[in-house]
């Protein structure tokens, strides 16, 4: 989502779904309900879930298959199946895929794969972070220097603690350490300058939406520092995701639910399938057999016609590429002059 001012409107009659911020406060349940698990684990199970969750949720192919692939791959069909987008903004497109391709192409014959590592890492979380202060920041109604100042204390606290997660086997005790102290501050700075910035927030429900990103970074951080990797990575993920997707279907259903404007939709129309199921079909069907049997169904192929093994062609190729776009791409689909916000209104 873009970070600039989402204001509440009202939709015209002939489309039906607005974006409710009181659906989208009530993901954040999902910090304390962690949070219970935790505590739960340490005081009733002995620990059983630190020792056999993941480090991530990516781990599970089922989670991958609810939350991670599927809001990547609506994003894409929704850019690619509409032809006034595609025309609007065929040059980033093309670019960006240029750039992806020298720099994980050529790039990776030279550059380290801890560089890629924490660059992407670095990415994957200003997008996840810049989405919610975006969607909140029309509630609270911020000046610039304190959106901004809530924003970059909230990302560099959050790439440390993902790096901290994801590279801990390649880092000795005293810069798992420095990581620690470096997110803790950033953590404590957060918290503080949330403190200093409430006060320019007028209402009590903007209040609630301000805090919710910070602690949805803060408690992030705890379950980093108690080793419940997992849970860390889990909170922003589910709210990141999942609001990203209200956000696709609610497009979808105001564009196409009177009037078919594309070829899915049309056929969805013929066979008098609904418009509210069609994009969550296709996206999680797309997300299953991608990620359950893309790998495998392309090294057969190449090992057939070609003799030669490819790995991870699916899951680390295509849905990368398609990770690193949507990444791209969200960054000005949604912001006031697009024409994906003609279709988009929000209420409380």
């Amino acid at each position: 989502m873009s970070a600039q001012m989402l204001t509440t409107q009202a939709l015209p009659d002939k489309q039906l779904w607005s974006v409710s911020f009181r659906w989208l406060l009530s993901l954040y349940y999902i910090i304390p309900f962690c949070l219970f698990l935790q505590l739960s684990d340490g005081w009733f199970w002995q620990g059983f879930l630190k020792e056999h969750l993941p480090s991530s949720p990516s781990h599970f192919l089922l989670f991958q298959i609810l939350f991670g692939t599927p809001h990547i791959i609506a994003s894409a069909i929704i850019l690619i199946s509409n032809g006034e987008y595609i025309q609007r903004y065929q040059r980033k497109l093309v670019l960006m895929t240029i750039a992806i391709a020298l720099v994980f192409g050529v790039g990776s014959l030279f550059i380290p794969y801890q560089v890629f590592y924490v660059a992407v890492a670095a990415w994957t979380v200003f997008h996840v972070l810049k989405q919610q202060h975006g969607i909140a920041r029309g509630l609270c109604k911020l000046p610039a220097w304190c959106f901004h100042l809530l924003l970059w204390l909230s990302v560099l606290a959050g790439i440390f603690i993902y790096i901290g997660i994801f590279l801990k086997n390649s880092l000795d005790a005293q810069q798992v350490e420095w990581l620690k102290h470096i997110a803790a501050s950033l953590c404590i700075g957060l918290v503080c300058s949330g403190l200093l910035c409430q006060r320019y927030v007028r209402t009590t429900f903007g209040r609630w939406f301000l805090w919710a990103n910070v602690f949805l970074v803060v408690s992030s951080f705890y379950f980093y520092t108690q080793h419940y990797y997992f849970l860390a990575i889990l909170v922003p993920r589910l709210v990141h995701d999942v609001t990203a997707y209200l956000f696709y279907v609610t497009h979808d259903y105001n564009k196409h639910q009177h009037q078919p404007q594309n070829v899915l939709y049309r056929y969805a129309a013929l066979c008098r399938l609904p418009v509210i199921i069609v994009l969550p079909v296709l996206s999680f069907f797309l997300a299953f057999v991608l990620q359950a049997y893309g790998d495998q169904v392309v090294n057969l192929i190449t090992r057939t016609l070609f003799d030669v093994e490819i790995r991870k062609a699916i899951t680390l190729g295509l849905l990368g590429y398609l990770a690193l776009m949507h990444y791209y791409t969200e960054a000005f689909t949604w912001k006031q002059d697009s024409p994906y916000r003609r279709f988009i209104a929000f209420s409380k």
